[in-house]
């Protein structure tokens, strides 16, 4: 604990994994992960040596793929069994990126954002269900503010969902939306470790997107929850670190979960670390392996 005048501060060191920015279709990866870890220097350190020890590798800073390798597959379930040595110190807010974007066109059109995830597929198809996300995607990345792209209105001609697009406010909701995954991750973040009421002092990796106006929204999200926030080379600090092997194997995780390709075993070692506000839909199964698999 930091005591910070009359408010108590608790520290936590964070990272993330698969950040793209605004983009949330066509990318490198479906999934974005926000780690908080609230470890001591020293239990960090502690980690690290004993990753070191058990993996054996000769290189220099230790990254996620380590762990993520098979033959290393002992050392991962080491660290997020209930005996390993983040248990009940972490957290770690997951995204599904088309979850997140279809959560967006739903608040545009003033739909229910499950059941817009849900009967897009059914709708449109899954592949052109993805292109219309993607176009969207595309439209409100961009500073030219149509009311609708021509590929988007071609891909939803004759649909209903053409017509709530073409009446929508899309320049005056483009204002008020938060596109980066990593801003409301981090506000939950935040929220979690803040226990309803304390602040949170968070030391994170070094992360360019989170200029001054970004950081701005942050504190909007959280709407008073006081943050401190100061950026370090994680190379520098063994909780960010940590943070950052938690980030980086909880994305791959829940990225193969999502694809249907989940590790039962790794799933469930994974789902006491998920913070409950993780943007993934809890709902009926849109395919066999893909229902949330984290949470609680």
């Amino acid at each position: 604990m930091v005591d910070q005048g009359e408010r108590t501060f608790v520290e936590i060191a964070c990272d993330e994994s698969g950040s793209e920015g605004e983009k949330l279709i066509g990318g490198e990866t479906d999934v974005f992960a926000h780690a908080g870890v609230r470890l001591s220097t020293e239990a960090a350190a502690d980690c690290l040596r004993e990753i070191r020890a058990r993996i054996r590798s000769p290189a220099l800073e230790y990254k996620s793929n380590h762990l993520l390798r098979s033959k290393h597959r002992p050392v991962l379930v080491w660290l997020l069994s209930p005996a390993g040595p983040i248990h009940g110190v972490a957290k770690v807010h997951l995204t599904d990126k088309a979850y997140f974007l279809a959560g967006l066109l739903a608040g545009l059109l003033g739909e229910d954002h499950a059941d817009l995830h849900r009967n897009g597929p059914r709708t449109f198809g899954p592949a052109r269900w993805t292109r219309i996300l993607g176009a969207f995607n595309d439209l409100i990345r961009t500073s030219n503010r149509q009311p609708v792209s021509d590929s988007l209105a071609e891909l939803v001609a004759g649909t209903p969902l053409a017509d709530r697009l073409r009446h929508a406010d899309l320049a005056a909701w483009r204002e008020e939306v938060v596109l980066n995954p990593l801003l409301p991750a981090l506000a939950e973040t935040v929220r979690h470790w803040s226990d309803g009421g304390r602040g949170v002092s968070v030391v994170h990796d070094e992360q360019p997107s989170l200029t001054e106006a970004r950081i701005a929204q942050v504190r909007r999200l959280l709407d008073g929850v006081p943050l401190r926030l100061r950026f370090v080379d994680s190379r520098l600090d063994a909780r960010v670190q940590v943070a950052d092997f938690l980030a980086g194997v909880a994305r791959k995780i829940a990225s193969d979960q999502l694809g249907g390709r989940g590790d039962p075993e790794l799933t469930t070692l994974l789902r006491p670390f998920a913070a409950p506000s993780s943007a993934w839909w809890n709902g009926v199964r849109r395919a066999p392996g893909r229902d949330l698999p984290v949470g609680g």
